[in-house]
């Protein structure tokens, strides 16, 4: 299980999302930034900035 936290990019942000594969995480976390953030180009440099903060987490029980 993969999961990133906004927060961790953006100050303040308390979203989050988790899903099995890393390419389902950063399609999430994309669309987060354009909604919520108002992100409308998504540059190659934020793309390795949500890279960086996707974190392994173990799957809840």
């Amino acid at each position: 299980m993969k999961e990133f936290q906004c927060g961790t990019l953006v100050p303040g942000c308390d979203w989050h999302t988790r899903a099995e594969e890393e390419a389902e995480v950063m399609r999430r976390a994309v669309e987060h930034m354009r909604e919520a953030h108002g992100e409308t180009i998504i540059r190659e440099s934020m793309i390795e900035a949500i890279r960086s903060r996707i974190e392994k987490v173990r799957d809840a029980a």
